[in-house]
């Protein structure tokens, strides 16, 4: 085979791997943006819980952010602290089954937090906002994944909802 095939078969095959490593790497990336800490918990306890926001975009700010709290694992109490210059509005749901909280049983939990800014409040280009909660008892589970759509000023979405690779963080 003369050297200039070969050279291109490389040439191919290199952009390949690297299509398949941006392909395996991008999803991990892209679910770092918006993030909740602190990254571990006490099982049993309560936690303040904080999810930060960045705005990616140049051209847009960020006018609402919803954060759903995981339905696998509820989370009997959440109180929300309250933003300046952002009112919030609290979904709940039944849980799968009950879930029990300082010796009752609870029926209705909050699964769904959506924070939206007034007009002088959106999270503008190159900024970031952090939102916190107080939530508890933490349950036995080995994650919790709090799943959160970010909404822009121009109407696009952006969806933050891919469910961590085994084993990360």
């Amino acid at each position: 085979m003369p050297a200039r095939a070969v050279r291109g078969l490389v040439t191919v095959a290199m952009a390949a791997v690297l299509a398949a490593v941006l392909v395996a790497v991008l999803p991990a990336v892209a679910f770092a943006h918006v993030t909740v800490t602190p990254d571990t918990l006490t099982q049993g306890g309560y936690a303040a819980l904080t999810f930060r926001v960045p705005n990616e975009r140049d051209d847009a700010s960020t006018t609402k952010i919803q954060v759903q709290l995981p339905p696998e694992a509820p989370l009997a109490s959440v109180s929300v602290k309250p933003h300046p210059g952002w009112t919030y509005e609290i979904t709940e749901a039944r849980p799968a089954t009950p879930v029990e909280a300082h010796g009752a049983e609870v029926t209705e939990v909050v699964s769904t937090i959506t924070w939206t800014a007034d007009e002088d409040s959106a999270i503008k280009p190159g900024e970031y906002d952090e939102f916190s909660i107080s939530a508890g008892p933490v349950p036995q589970t080995g994650q919790l994944v709090f799943k959160t759509l970010q909404h822009y000023s121009d109407g696009e979405v952006v969806r933050w909802i891919q469910d961590p690779a085994p084993g990360a963080e």
